[in-house]
């Protein structure tokens, strides 16, 4: 079979996009609720199951880096079929695994597999448009990077509750092929640029970017506009269940809420990027989900935790981040259009760095409310700040 030649003018599917995005984050935090099973299953301890998850994430993250420079020398669209087909086979694979280092090392590279999306998805969304319509697809984009992980425990649950631990492998793999169908007969090749870079510039286009402070104030305030939260998520299971005494059934329903304030941000944000400059957007968005983040953190230090001062205040956060992300990941990838799919790996890679921090930090002491408040409010200020700075050095230059 020869694969077709789309016109590069033609803009690739947005919905497409959005599902090999959604696919690769889906994945991080899938397997968690089967995991006791598939310990037992496997003779594997809680440490080797923990191994599971921690490598995809430091996949997730080393492998954005990569990706974007080269989809910036060779294409997206080869970079994205293979990555896609990793994906795939590593899954298949997965599902069969008969011991834990095995299952250790397939995540690692169904992680590396899945980056894939998030990065030249991203690249292919911001390819041949102008600022405001790039912001209005990458919010959508930018929401399955947060979705992902909040949908992938019910997902799980549902799966290895009914079918087994490997049937969440099983049911990635289909959803690899079927990406890896549409990807192969609905995608062009977006990346317009007529002059290839040199492989000795790859290194210096990173060096740019990081050396760029407009760069580097978008993507660690998008980072912390949109990962933070997975600290939430990740203590919201010991705050409802252990603090709060809510019954099981229950757990997932909370995070999904967030999930909808992140959704309905990012609806408002593809209406508003036509009317608002996206730069002051991003700011006034961050500073909601900043006054949001500080609600939260009073009602837990004056002792007032309840289902609703928990979850009104974290609905809050989502909308504002679902605003202040596509609007900060939009500005970043507008710093050099040459090199649009390095500053996505890269702006990535600070959204996975924030997100498995801040995971990290939250399993810190014996409360975790005040842990998750005290992260989010830290986040937010260091966020608006960041888009503070961002905005000073672009008028400065301007």
């Amino acid at each position: 079979m020869t694969a077709p030649s789309p016109s590069p003018a033609r803009s690739a599917p947005l919905w497409l996009l959005t599902l090999i995005t959604f696919s690769g984050t889906l994945a991080m935090h899938i397997f968690v609720p089967a995991m006791p099973e598939a310990g037992q299953a496997l003779g594997a301890n809680i440490g080797e199951m923990q191994m599971t998850m921690s490598v995809y994430i430091f996949g997730l993250a080393m492998g954005q880096l990569l990706y974007g420079p080269l989809s910036d020398r060779f294409g997206r669209r080869p970079l994205l079929m293979i990555g896609l087909l990793v994906y795939t086979l590593t899954s298949v694979a997965a599902a069969f695994a008969t011991a834990i280092n095995g299952l250790i090392v397939l995540r690692l590279f169904q992680a590396l597999g899945g980056c894939a999306g998030l990065v030249i998805g991203r690249a292919m969304a911001r390819d041949s448009v102008q600022s405001h319509e790039a912001a209005r697809r990458l919010a959508l984009m930018n929401l399955m990077v947060v979705f992902g992980p909040g949908a992938a425990p019910l997902i799980g649950s549902a799966l290895a509750s009914s079918l087994g631990w490997r049937s969440i492998f099983l049911a990635l793999s289909v959803l690899g092929i079927v990406n890896l169908i549409c990807a192969w007969f609905l995608l062009p090749e977006s990346r317009i640029r007529k002059e290839v870079p040199k492989s000795n510039s790859l290194g210096r286009n990173y060096a740019r970017l990081l050396t760029s402070p407009t760069f580097l104030g978008y993507a660690i305030g998008g980072a912390c506009a949109t990962t933070a939260m997975y600290a939430f998520i990740g203590a919201s299971p010991f705050i409802f269940a252990h603090q709060l005494h809510r019954p099981d059934y229950e757990i997932g329903v909370y995070p999904a809420i967030l999930m909808g304030g992140v959704a309905l941000g990012s609806m408002v944000a593809s209406k508003l990027f036509s009317l608002v400059r996206i730069e002051r957007l991003a700011i006034s968005a961050s500073l909601v989900s900043v006054l949001a983040s500080l609600t939260f953190l009073v009602v837990v230090l004056t002792d007032n935790l309840s289902v609703a001062l928990v979850i009104g205040p974290m609905f809050v956060f989502g909308f504002g981040a679902g605003i202040a992300a596509p609007a900060a990941l939009t500005q970043a990838m507008s710093v050099n259009p040459n090199v649009v799919g390095s500053a996505s790996g890269l702006y990535g890679f600070s959204q996975m760095a924030v997100g498995a921090l801040c995971t990290t930090l939250v399993a810190a002491g014996d409360n975790p409310a005040l842990a998750a408040a005290v992260i989010l409010a830290a986040a937010g200020v260091i966020g608006q700040l960041s888009f503070w700075f961002a905005l000073g050095r672009r008028v400065t230059r301007g």
